[in-house]
């Protein structure tokens, strides 16, 4: 299985309305397509508090790389993607991506 985690570093002025939508469309996305599921998102809560500005994220389950591969081709995962960039302090800098395979 592969865990795919996105962290964010959002814009100030970006609301959880906004990142919700996001995250609602990726959770919806990650149901639709074969060897997806489990996500889960939101934002930090830990005690520990040090994100370092990454302060919301997500995390989807792949059955195999090649499902992975068609979540990042997908159409929709593209658009959601690119508000994600949109939205983040200084674009594509304030996002992390991880591919762990567990």
């Amino acid at each position: 299985m592969i865990r795919h985690i996105v962290l964010t570093k959002f814009r100030p002025d970006v609301t959880e309305q906004a990142i919700l939508k996001i995250y609602a469309g990726l959770s919806d996305l990650s149901e639709t397509l074969p060897g997806a599921g489990g996500f889960t998102g939101g934002r930090s809560e830990s005690p520990e508090q040090i994100e370092r500005g990454y302060m919301h994220g997500f995390v989807i389950d792949f059955a195999d790389w090649s499902a992975l591969e068609a979540y990042a081709t997908n159409e929709t995962h593209k658009a959601l993607g690119g508000q994600l960039v949109e939205n983040a302090i200084g674009g594509i800098d304030g996002i992390l991506v991880l591919d762990l395979e567990v």
